[in-house]
């Protein structure tokens, strides 16, 4: 962290940002776009936006945090990744990997360590911690609601999350910031780099949703691009739980005829992985030309060798996730896998917000996504 003279004068907050445990790749990444965005008000003596953090684990497994730079009048930035199971600690001299609990408790002590010193708190979570558990079946609990409405009442300003499960689930802080932001526009760059063959138009492409909760992300690709769009839906046996969900018994396809043209399934994370192999084997099963994923998040629960086996046998062609959450250090050697690079994106978002302007065309992204189409066309002809 750069001493507190060599940022100039701005008449805003000065810029911090916070890596919580098992974000530093990331946040490494944010750091140097903000170095760039922000070279007219820094000098060059300045090292980084980045403040120094620890949580010390004692052997019992308690933490505290400690933060090792001031914060007095700082707009802060906490970057966390509640579902970065490659983070361990030590408890009762046995390792253990920390779970979504454990990285949101940190969070918190993080926040308390601040002591009301900072100007604003934003907490940019790329994938909600209990985001999937955002309504009540019966007697259940509001795990994300409560988290939500606990950060609030903490101080936070406003919170930043990627392709929210449920984005109805921000009525739980009507009066709290809350930006759910999607990867549209990264991931068709991205796609587009891939394969030339895969021509993103009407006549050589349709985006299938895997269900019928990811329809609406489904819609904004095929509106944006012109393409045709179908979903399948999932029949469940509600008589049964197995590992928290009542298992799926087959997919159903509602759409055109998929024979011939590249297909792109779009979803908010890859968990197991199961229900995306299944579609996959449908649309195969209809003679769908290319199948290539667009998930946010890869999780990959259960491993990676499902989609190893998928891919050599010609079930899925490509994977596109982002670099939001942690990915197994296999899984960034998989042929098919493509990391979709998100840090200048949400550098951008920090420095707007740090700015008090607009994030409204970094939230819909038409006229980028517009502009990369006509520069890939022009390039193909």
């Amino acid at each position: 962290m750069g001493s507190v003279d060599s940022l100039k004068e701005n008449r805003l907050g000065r810029l911090g940002v916070i890596g919580m445990d098992g974000c530093e790749e990331l946040v490494c990444k944010v750091n140097e776009h903000l170095k760039k965005f922000n070279e007219d008000v820094i000098d060059d003596t300045f090292e980084s936006f980045v403040i120094p953090v620890n949580c010390p684990r004692f052997s019992t497994g308690e933490a505290k945090a400690m933060i090792l730079h001031s914060i007095r009048t700082y707009d802060i930035y906490i970057i966390m990744d509640a579902f970065n199971y490659g983070v361990t600690y030590e408890m009762y001299g046995e390792k253990r990997p920390m779970s979504p609990d454990d990285h949101y408790q940190d969070l918190k002590r993080v926040i308390s360590a601040m002591g009301g010193k900072a100007r604003r708190i934003t907490v940019i979570m790329p994938m909600l911690y209990e985001g999937r558990q955002h309504k009540r079946v019966a007697r259940e609990s509001l795990d994300c609601a409560l988290m939500l409405e606990e950060l609030e009442s903490m101080g936070v300003t406003n919170i930043i999350t990627f392709d929210a499960h449920d984005p109805r689930v921000q009525n739980a802080i009507p009066l709290c910031g809350f930006e759910n932001v999607y990867p549209t526009y990264q991931m068709i760059k991205a796609c587009l780099k891939y394969d030339k063959e895969v021509i993103l138009d009407k006549d050589n492409t349709m985006f299938i949703s895997p269900d019928e909760g990811a329809m609406g992300r489904c819609m904004y690709y095929s509106s944006v691009l012109g393409t045709n769009l179908g979903t399948f839906y999932k029949r469940r046996d509600y008589s049964t739980v197995i590992n928290g969900k009542n298992p799926i018994v087959a997919h159903e396809f509602l759409g055109n005829d998929v024979a011939g043209k590249n297909v792109v399934v779009v979803d908010d994370m890859i968990s197991s992985g199961e229900s995306m192999i299944d579609v996959a084997t449908e649309l195969k099963k209809r003679d769908a030309k290319k199948v290539i994923v667009f998930s946010t998040f890869g999780l990959f629960t259960e491993g990676i060798e499902k989609f190893n086996e998928a891919h050599r046998t010609g079930l899925i062609d490509a994977v596109f996730t982002t670099n939001l959450v942690y990915r197994r250090p296999e899984l960034k050697e998989a042929e098919w896998y493509h990391e979709v690079d998100m840090s200048k994106y949400i550098a951008l978002i920090i420095k707007r917000l740090n700015d008090d302007s607009s994030i409204s065309d970094l939230l819909t992204p038409v006229s980028r996504i517009e502009r990369i189409l006509e520069k890939y066309r022009n390039e193909a002809q």
